[in-house]
């Protein structure tokens, strides 16, 4: 602001001096300052200039974790560590990527991803669970890892490395409720898969869920379909 004005304060001065001393100058800049004063109280502050704006954006978000991890980790820590590796890297981090979506982070034994489809998480989910269904079958019940899954369609805030949002925590609370090798979602992402994917699909009802306040009506899809 100061620096569109400068220029004219600094001519009226120099003609001020000029034309016949300070007292001229000082009558010739005043008004000029009086003009700079208002224009400056005028001036919009706080929000525009200093609020970081936050990026929102519409997601499909796939929350999974396994069932029993703490069980598992106290039989055999190293094992199922490692084990865990590796259906991430052979199982869920291909899935993810074929089916356009990206790993958001992985949280112990959870992992949080992103589409911007949400037929392509639902398509990815039943993937990933089929494939552990296979993987498991010569694995003894006690040591087997199995996922349950939680998708939910909302809006989130991006950070560079998370989402946040009423969104995300809908699609964890869902993954909660999904039994192990299981997958739950929102009616939003229902609505929205219905008739388009080959799965049956079983009407849970209105389900009350922790740090929600309102219920949420929930759809369980079955892999048999």
């Amino acid at each position: 602001m100061l620096e569109d004005v400068g220029p004219d304060l600094v001519k009226a001065l120099v003609t001020g001096l000029l034309a016949g001393g300070a007292s001229v100058a000082v009558q010739l800049v005043s008004p000029r300052v009086a003009r700079v004063l208002r224009r400056l109280r005028l001036k919009p502050r706080g929000e525009a200039t200093n609020q970081q704006r936050v990026e929102r954006r519409l997601a499909a978000i796939l929350a999974a974790d396994v069932a029993g991890y703490s069980r598992l980790m106290t039989a055999d820590e190293e094992g199922t560590h490692f084990r865990l590796l590796t259906h991430r890297r052979e199982v869920i981090e291909p899935k993810v990527l074929e089916h356009r979506g990206r790993i958001v982070k992985y949280t112990g034994d959870g992992a949080l991803a992103e589409f911007s489809s949400v037929i392509d998480a639902v398509r990815c989910a039943l993937e990933v669970q089929q494939l552990m269904l296979a993987r498991n079958a010569g694995v003894s019940p006690s040591r087997r890892i199995e996922f349950r899954m939680g998708i939910n369609l909302g809006d989130v805030i991006v950070a560079p490395d998370d989402i946040y949002g009423h969104g995300v925590n809908l699609a964890a609370r869902l993954e909660g409720l999904a039994p192990p090798g299981g997958i739950c979602i929102s009616a939003d992402a229902w609505r929205h898969v219905r008739g388009a994917i080959a799965a049956e699909f079983v009407d849970l009802g209105e389900q009350r869920l922790k740090n929600i306040a309102d219920p949420a009506h929930v759809f369980a899809l079955s892999l048999a379909a």
